[in-house]
């Protein structure tokens, strides 16, 4: 049913040489296409990669709760002002992230560019909090959110039951599940349908907001930036919720060798996608205050509900099942990019070997697919969520420093290696300075939830010693990871 997967290709001078503990002789088994070898097909276009990176950033935020930015900058204006320097970071960040998608040709994202740039240790660490808890639970969380919205014309006069909700998460996670196991073209298929029905739901507020303003309802501009004064703790934390709206973008480098042409379709996806995002976003948010005033946003528990109840009648109910729709988009596209993650991980040795095999019909890692459903099942059926995400927030935006930190540091190891895609040096040491701060905010804003956080980043350093480092280990440990 399964066959190993063969060898990624990789830059040249690459650092999986396999001298060293936690190094692996990944480089020796051949390149991809080799007769006789299974390999993940490049079945990713352009019109796909942009579907891909869209149809994950755009989720349920910026259609049900836009006001953490607006809570913690204090006026319109200057949340609007945050909405765009935050797209314009991200477009940093993911202009960033295709100089390494076309110099270092593997899949697998952050941790690769990691193993590349520092190291199997801090990349270990990466791929061990992403299983464990981060996919998981943010897979969990985008999945209430779908099956809440996709109950909610059901339950217009009551409350919905939590077990309905529950069991209607589950069967929409086991539908994502195997629909990416089945067939890579599906899903893609799929995510660009669900992409499509994203744009069209921001569109139906966008447009109407427009009208709004052609209407001369522009009360709610003027003094934009009077209010409550930000803090300055709250303007950090409104970037860090707008950055949090926008992240997704680097989900395209996670399957970097399923892209056709990837040194032409990768930068363009994440440069078409962050423009479509950011002014979709921006106007979002402009059209939802041609209607709702800051105060009755802040109080709103769904603002694109509130606004389409006060402009468009019975048509609100569709707004439901369009957020349900984009929920069930982030989890697909989500699914699809981070699999490829652990098939990566896997094969260069970090995970048990069964989750770099390739279904020998269907060309899907479908074990890399998996290992997410029982874990997804036990975050949604146990434990606090949303502590969970605070507690580990901090992790990705730590990492994704890390890899742009290291895109830096690889022009100055490497300068050698070729790169089709090259953006200026100020960009990546802007983003990685954005981020790094971001992290160090959070360690004194919140020291109690990132502090946890911290901690269970750092069960991954004796985890590697433990299951990568240690050689002697007895014969039914080493059969338990599948070596």
């Amino acid at each position: 049913m399964f066959r190993k997967a063969a060898a990624p290709t990789v830059s040249n001078g690459s650092y999986l040489q396999g001298q060293a503990n936690g190094k692996l002789s990944s480089m020796d088994r051949g390149q991809p296409g080799q007769e006789g070898k299974v390999v993940l097909k490049k079945k990713v276009t352009l019109l796909r990669g942009i579907s891909i990176i869209i149809g994950t950033i755009i989720g349920a935020g910026i259609f049900i709760s836009p006001k953490g930015i607006l809570k913690n900058t204090g006026s319109v204006g200057m949340s609007l002002t945050v909405w765009t320097v935050c797209g314009i970071l991200s477009l940093f960040g993911a202009l960033c992230y295709a100089e390494l998608g076309t110099c270092i040709k593997k899949s697998g994202g952050h941790y690769t560019y990691i193993l590349e740039a520092f190291g199997p240790l801090p990349a270990f660490v990466r791929v061990w909090v992403e299983l464990l808890i981060i996919r998981p639970a943010a897979t969990a969380v985008i999945s209430l959110a779908f099956g809440r919205y996709i109950l909610e014309p059901f339950f217009m006069q009551c409350e919905i039951p939590e077990l309905a909700i529950k069991l209607i998460t589950a069967v929409g996670i086991t539908l994502v599940m195997v629909l990416n196991s089945t067939s890579v073209s599906w899903s893609a298929r799929i995510q660009m349908f669900l992409t499509f029905c994203k744009l069209v739901a921001i569109l139906i507020i966008i447009v109407p907001g427009v009208i709004q303003l052609i209407k001369g309802e522009t009360q709610h501009f003027k003094n934009a930036f009077a209010g409550n004064d930000a803090s300055v703790m709250g303007l950090p934390l409104a970037f860090y919720s707008g950055m949090y709206a926008y992240s997704g973008w680097f989900y395209l480098n996670f399957v970097t060798e399923e892209v056709e042409n990837p040194e032409k379709n990768i930068p363009l996806a994440i440069c078409i996608s962050m423009i479509i995002v950011t002014v979709g976003y921006v106007l979002t948010n402009v059209a939802y205050f041609t209607t709702i005033s800051a105060g009755e946003l802040l109080l709103s528990k769904a603002v694109a509900v509130t606004f389409a109840e006060r402009l468009m009648g019975n048509f609100s109910l569709a707004v439901p099942v369009f957020v349900a729709l984009s929920c069930f988009g982030s989890m697909n596209g989500g699914v699809f990019a981070v699999s490829r993650m652990f098939f990566v991980a896997s094969r260069e040795g970090h995970l048990p070997e069964i989750l770099s095999m390739i279904h020998v019909r269907k060309h899907t890692p479908l074990p890399a697919v998996i290992v997410l459903h029982p874990l997804t099942m036990i975050m949604l059926f146990n434990g606090d969520l949303y502590s969970l995400l605070n507690f580990l927030s901090f992790a990705r935006w730590l990492f994704i420093g890390l890899v742009v930190a290291g895109l830096i540091y690889l022009r100055y190891k490497r300068p050698d290696m070729p790169r089709p895609f090259k953006v200026p040096l100020f960009i990546p040491a802007l983003f990685s300075f954005t981020c790094l701060f971001m992290v160090a905010l959070s360690l004194y804003s919140d020291p109690v939830n990132t502090g946890i956080g911290f901690a269970i980043t750092l069960t991954g350093i004796p985890a590697y010693y433990l299951f990568i480092v240690w050689d002697n280990k007895p014969k039914w440990f080493r059969k338990l990871l599948g070596k």
